[in-house]
């Protein structure tokens, strides 16, 4: 696990993602807080190329919680087969609508805590809901931060909860907004697990990699 970067160095970090790319989203498809919420969920141990192939025909068909319920588990099932672990987040999905609307009258609450208490959202999920749709600083780790963050020395953690804690803890306050986006989107374009491109990478002389591919 890498030395934790300090603050001058992080924050010079971020001013360079800041720059390259001043307000960075989110891959997912989405039409709302609803359906980001299903695309998210969909997303877990899957692409999000694969996940918005399946939800391009669903969300034309879908956008709230009461609409997911008319269609059934089976209806959904359909558009989301290809799909990993396809049946049971079919099945987390009809849950958690039926839960949003008998006990927040159809509306995706905005607590952390409530949405990690609908099926098959844990905290990453409730990250990026959170993140993407209400601006919360949020930190959703996922294989592309947790690797870049040790990798790097941005926010090194022997699991999920210490890297988010680390960025949470060391990243400038006003550059967490979108840090999660810069990170995952480094990870997946330039920071790659088998092979990083260090000779494209903007923060390569400040990184803490030791094998370097230039």
């Amino acid at each position: 696990m890498s030395s934790q970067l300090n603050f001058h160095v992080l924050k010079e970090i971020f001013e360079r993602f800041k720059e390259a790319d001043p307000e960075p989203t989110g891959e997912l498809n989405h039409t709302n807080v609803y359906t980001l919420l299903v695309a998210v969920a969909l997303s877990a141990q899957s692409t999000d190329k694969g996940v918005n192939k399946a939800t391009e025909k669903l969300f034309k068909v879908i956008s709230s919680p009461e609409d997911m319920i008319k269609l059934g588990e089976d209806g959904l099932i359909e558009y989301i087969k290809t799909i990993g672990l396809y049946r049971n987040k079919a099945r987390n999905v009809i849950k958690l609508s039926q839960i949003l609307v008998d006990q927040y009258n159809g509306i995706v609450p905005n607590s952390r805590a409530a949405l990690e208490s609908l099926p098959g959202v844990g905290r990453k999920t409730a990250n990026v809901v959170l993140n993407m749709w209400w601006r919360h600083p949020a930190q959703a780790v996922d294989t592309h931060i947790f690797r870049v963050g040790n990798r790097s020395g941005i926010a090194p953690g022997k699991d999920v909860d210490a890297v988010e804690r680390a960025i949470e803890d060391n990243i400038p306050a006003d550059l967490q907004l979108h840090a999660h986006h810069w990170l995952i989107l480094h990870g997946r374009y330039f920071c790659k697990a088998r092979k990083p491109l260090c000779g494209n990478c903007i923060i390569r002389d400040l990184c803490l990699f030791e094998d370097k591919n230039l």
